[in-house]
């Protein structure tokens, strides 16, 4: 067999790279941290500021998911879809991967504070804290792992929320908690909360096998029928329909957007249903891709329907 081409190699390299560091996953959090900064930037973007908190956060979301993974060598190794990432598989040592998981996270928050504001920057540790030493170890203790989960999931918009507040007044207090209660950081938690439970209890029900065999405690590993499983989902279907009425009552969206967004929402009821209903991996997929396709589209309609002032 001939040595790899120096192309090729450079392209496993990448590849491990983006596997190491969870891009498609870190793509979200660039996404969301960008549509919270949007929608708080109610008198006209910064788009230098818009910049620097997205860099904040994707450095932070890089630095999360190479930790993450440094964590769970041995689970990865044990299931038939991640025994491939770098670490289990071998291709990049432990050592490496801490160092670049390090200077990754460190890099996010000090960006954070001297570009952004402080606000952003805690948000950020709090991201990756509750991440990494809450929800990381609880998945192989507890099956409340999804819900905590959910938690470190959700602070990604408010990253950009409160980065759009920019710098603090001088007389303002040295941390602005009234950003976290205004309606729309209030809707963009709770819209990312609840939409990645149906999400992830899908995933967790096709594979709960891999789950399993990795030695993760999740809500579907013993509930072979999905009765549980297929439960929750639906009860959090129900919660996220009932959140688009939120920002419409609280004045910061306008009427028009409950026209598009209840349909849409419906769907996803109505997919979580039928998986309620036959409990089939079939419909645990086709809600899992309904997942996938709510998300943005309830985001760009958000964007479209916000209120400026």
């Amino acid at each position: 067999m001939s040595d790899p081409t120096p192309a090729a190699t450079q392209h496993t390299t990448m590849s491990d790279l983006l596997t190491l560091t969870k891009f498609r996953l870190s793509f979200l959090v660039i996404v969301t941290t960008f549509v919270g900064f949007w929608l708080k930037s109610s008198h006209g973007i910064q788009w230098g500021l818009l910049i620097h908190t997205i860099i904040g956060s994707t450095l932070a979301a890089f630095g999360a998911g190479v930790f993450n993974q440094l964590m769970e060598i041995g689970p990865d190794s044990r299931m038939t879809r991640t025994a491939d990432r770098p670490l289990p598989a071998g291709r990049i040592k432990p050592g490496a991967a801490f160092a670049i998981g390090w200077m990754l996270s460190a890099m996010a928050l000090i960006h954070l504070v001297h570009m952004v504001n402080v606000e952003s920057a805690a948000l950020t540790a709090a991201t990756l804290a509750v991440y990494l030493f809450i929800y990381t170890p609880l998945k192989q203790q507890s099956d409340t792992n999804t819900l905590v989960g959910a938690v470190s999931g959700a602070l990604p918009p408010l990253i950009g929320w409160a980065g759009a507040a920019g710098a603090s007044p001088v007389d303002s207090p040295y941390f602005r908690w009234q950003l976290l209660l205004e309606p729309g950081a209030i809707y963009l938690f709770m819209l990312l909360f609840l939409w990645q439970l149906p999400h992830f209890l899908a995933i967790n029900w096709m594979y709960r096998d891999q789950y399993r065999q990795g030695g993760f405690v999740m809500l579907a590993n013993d509930d072979e029928l999905g009765a549980r499983t297929s439960f929750h989902a639906l009860l959090y279907a129900v919660a996220t329909l009932l959140l688009m009425f939120y920002p419409v009552y609280e004045g910061v969206a306008q009427a028009w957007f409950l026209a598009p967004a209840l349909p849409l929402a419906g769907w996803l009821c109505w997919l979580a249903w039928k998986f309620r209903v036959h409990r089939e991996r079939a419909h645990a997929r086709k809600l899992f891709f309904c997942t996938l396709a709510y998300l943005p589209l309830v985001l760009i309609l958000s964007v479209i329907a916000w209120k400026r002032a």
